[in-house]
Formats: structure tokens, C-alpha cells, sequence
């Protein structure tokens, strides 16, 4: 979505030719890349980076260059802002982009020939005549109603769907940016951009809305960090929805701290068909601990509201967290059962860089040295995700994982009530094949980057 952000842009203001891959969906080698590359010629070449996909990003990187010597190439995503320097001295990354880049990007379009002028474009992070690295400042942007709609029509739609999904084509789309809560293990709340709340007037939404289902989509998963941070924007985009009687299928992702029954009312009349909430844990305790302001209380509460009303619920959980004891972790997973959502996701706990415990954890000993900025400064595969070993070893939360998404989903009464609310025989399918996965997940799989 962020890259087809930025197509959509350039091509309003610009009189650029953008094209825009994703490799992902098409399952291409690193050769057939390569071959890609040969058959083209561009001026720029954009690539988006996660600290997750940094590794792909710099082979990337360096493969264009070696094809296209006078090809700028620019990285841009979370990863770049918070290792901007490192990012830079990247082989083969010419310039890299901080913050949200649709407008400072058209700007360094304009001036790729007048170097002079680089100062002056927001987030941009370049090297100097001098050879100095520099940063330039950014703002977020506060009018989103301003940018054009992503440009969905640039990549094959057909290759999107989902798990969750009833129809054979999803799209995300995203209606607000930032998140002002204070979540120890996020990000979120250290960074300017993604702790500042905006969003989008619901008839802008809504009209995003209608040009996907005129390309024949109909379901849709909101992307915002947490949908529901402004109670009059929900009700006002819901009661949107309905009065341009869009029949469409969401999802959104939220707390359950901020939702109430009118709201959930609302949303299932717009046709909100499944709220993912972050639960995190099933211990008070450790709920305090990671700073998610509510209570068990607070979750049983929304999760049976949600389910009275036939919302599908999605749970987040993990486990590992600073100060947890085995006993907390079995409450999780005890919670995970009572609850009963229609899908669970678990997650060994990691402490991101740019976190407050990624902080924490540095500064009592728990992480011995930064291991992400080393990463960072050298991306090799089979680098291994920090957990946090307090009180369990690395081995020991990855059997804890796989046990957890066997005991939940491999429930002969939640493989039966799934098996039952499948309404076609495509999503049986799907259904059998995600099955088929938890049965035979393995701890050896998910512990590095490749």
C-alpha cells in the first residue's frame, strides 16, 4: 500500500512513467528479478524496507545496481527511520527516505538533476559534496484527504486475498495514520509520525470505497494502526457506508478499550463482519507491565459483546514478555480457549528496536549488545530475532509457540464449528490448507530472517 501510495502520487503531479512490483505474490527468483531488471530502464527505483524484509531490500538493491550503474535506487519504509544512517551507507542504496515520503518524494523527483536543492526536501537522507551523511527534517502529513487513492490497478488484484476473507479478491486500505497509545513493545509511541493520530474524512474513505468495487472488490481489511481511536469518525464513515449502500465485507483492527455497543452496533450494520483485537496476555499483571491500560475485565466484556452481535473476533497473544512466569503464559493460552475468538494469533515476544523495552533490555543486560543496529549496518541472512530470555530460553518459548497454536486450533469443536461456517467450497479449501500448516508447524522454522 505504501508503494502504491507513492505511484498514485507521482503520477498526479509528475509526468513520470511508474511501474510498481511486488514480487511477493509473484513468486519470483532472484534470477527471474534480474531478468526483470535487463528488460527495463529507469531513472529511479524505489524500494520499500522493513527491518523484517531489509535483507531482500539490500539484495534488491545491489542487483539493480549492478544491471543499471546510473539508476538511483531509494529506500523507504519503518526501517529507514530508524536506522537512517545505516540504511544510507547500505551498498548500492543511493538515498533513502524518512517518514511519509508522498509529497517529499515528488519533490526529489522534480530535483534529481540539482543536488543543490536536496537540503530543502523533507526526510530525505543523502551524502553531501563533502561526503557527510545528511538528514533532512520531516512532518507528518496532516491533510490525508489531500493524497490520491493508491493506485491498485498498477499490480494484478487477483493476486490479493485472504484467509479471513469470504471472496476470492481483499484489498487493504487505510483511513487513519498513527496511533497515540503507549504500548511498551511498540514503536509507535517513540516516533513523531506513527504516534501522531490523523485521518481521512469518511467520504473520502467511502469513495475509495466505490472504486475498488468497481474493480470488483468487496472486502476490505482497514490497516490502521487502531481504527477506532475517534468515536464520532467511526460513526460518521459507518453511517457513510450506509447511505451509499455499499455492500461490502471489513475487517478493522482495534482495542478493546475504545469500542462500545452503539459503535459495534454501528459497524455491524455498515457490514464489519471482524474486529482483531490486541489482547496480548492473559495475566493483569503482565497487561500492567506492557502498558496496555485495560483489563481481563475489559476483554471478556467486548468479546462477548462482539460475539453477541455475530462480529467475528480475531485475538492477538504473546507470550515471553518482561517479567512472565509460567504461569502467566498458561493463562494465556486459558484465555485464548475462554474467549473462544474465530482465529487466534500468537507470537513469542521481540523486542524491536526502537521500543521501550528494546531500551530496557539493553540497559539491564538482558540483550547483551544491539544486536538490530549491527543488523542493520550488515544484513545476513540467517540472522536470529531477539527474544527476551529472562525467565525462558530461546528453545523453550519456541516449543511454548507450537504447542500454543496446536492446542487452540487443532480443537476437534474448533475444526468442526470452522468446518461449518465455511460458505463455499473455495474457503473449506483455504481453511484445510492454514489446518494443515498448524498441524505440521515445527519450532525450527521460525526462529531467523531469510
Amino acid at each position: 500500500m505504501g508503494l502504491l501510495y507513492l505511484a498514485s502520487t507521482i503520477k498526479k503531479i509528475t509526468n513520470y512513467d511508474v511501474e510498481v512490483l511486488d514480487a511477493q505474490p509473484l513468486k519470483l527468483t532472484y534470477s527471474q528479478l534480474e531478468n526483470y531488471f535487463r528488460e527495463k530502464s529507469f531513472d529511479v527505483v524505489g524500494i520499500s524496507a522493513m527491518t523484517f524484509t531489509l535483507i531482500d531490500a539490500y539484495k534488491t538493491a545491489k542487483l539493480i545496481k549492478k544491471i543499471m550503474h546510473k539508476t538511483k535506487v531509494i529506500l523507504g519504509g519503518t526501517h529507514v527511520h530508524l536506522f537512517p544512517h545505516e540504511t544510507k551507507n547500505l551498498e548500492g542504496v543511493d538515498f533513502a527516505f524518512m517518514g511519509e515520503a508522498e509529497l517529499s518524494l515528488v519533490e526529489f523527483l522534480k530535483n534529481l538533476k540539482n543536488p543543490a536543492c536536496y537540503h530543502k526536501i523533507p526526510g530525505l537522507i543523502y551524502r553531501n559534496t563533502e561526503g557527510k551523511i545528511i538528514e533532512n527534517d520531516f512532518e507528518p502529513l496532516d491533510n490525508l484527504d489531500e493524497l490520491p487513492f493508491p493506485e491498485r490497478k498498477l499490480l494484478n488484484i487477483k493476486h490479493y486475498n485472504s484467509l479471513l476473507s469470504k471472496a476470492s479478491l481483499s484489498t487493504t486500505i487505510i483511513s487513519s495514520r498513527g496511533c497515540p497509545f503507549r504500548c511498551a513493545f511498540c514503536d509507535r509511541p517513540l516516533s513523531p509520525i506513527t504516534s501522531h493520530f490523523r485521518f481521512r474524512s469518511a467520504k473520502n474513505v467511502a469513495d475509495e470505497i466505490c472504486e475498488c468495487v468497481e474493480l470488483g472488490i468487496k472486502d476490505f481489511l482497514f490497516y490502521d494502526d487502531t481504527f477506532t481511536v475517534s468515536r464520532e469518525r467511526v460513526l460518521d464513515f459507518c453511517e457513510e457506508i450506509i447511505k451509499q449502500k455499499l455492500e461490502i465485507r471489513w475487517d478493522i483492527r482495534t482495542r478493546v478499550d475504545i469500542v462500545d455497543e452503539e459503535m459495534l452496533k454501528m459497524l455491524k450494520k455498515a457490514g464489519c463482519v471482524a474486529i482483531h483485537y490486541g489482547v496480548e496476555s492473559g495475566s493483569d499483571k503482565i497487561l500492567k507491565v506492557i502498558k496496555k491500560g485495560f483489563t481481563l475485565k475489559k476483554v471478556r466484556e467486548i468479546f462477548k459483546l462482539t460475539k453477541k452481535l455475530k462480529i467475528e473476533t480475531l485475538a492477538y497473544f504473546m507470550i515471553g514478555l518482561p517479567l512472565e512466569n509460567l504461569e502467566d503464559i498458561q493463562n494465556t493460552l486459558d484465555l485464548a480457549k475462554e474467549l473462544k475468538p474465530d482465529y487466534a494469533h500468537f507470537t513469542i515476544f521481540s523486542p524491536y528496536p526502537g521500543t521501550e523495552f528494546y531500551r530496557l533490555g539493553l540497559e539491564k543486560g538482558i540483550i547483551k549488545k544491539d544486536i538490530w543496529k549491527e543488523f542493520a549496518r550488515n544484513p545476513k541472512e540467517g540472522f536470529k530475532i531477539p527474544v527476551w530470555e529472562e525467565n525462558f530460553t530461546r528453545e523453550q518459548l519456541y516449543e511454548m509457540i507450537v504447542k500454543f497454536y496446536k492446542s487452540f486450533y487443532l480443537r476437534p469443536s474448533y475444526v468442526l464449528s470452522r468446518s461449518i461456517k465455511a460458505r463455499s467450497k473455495g474457503e473449506l479449501i483455504k481453511k484445510a490448507r492454514a489446518g494443515l500448516s498448524v498441524l505440521t508447524m515445527k519450532k525450527e522454522k521460525i526462529d531467523t530472517l531469510r
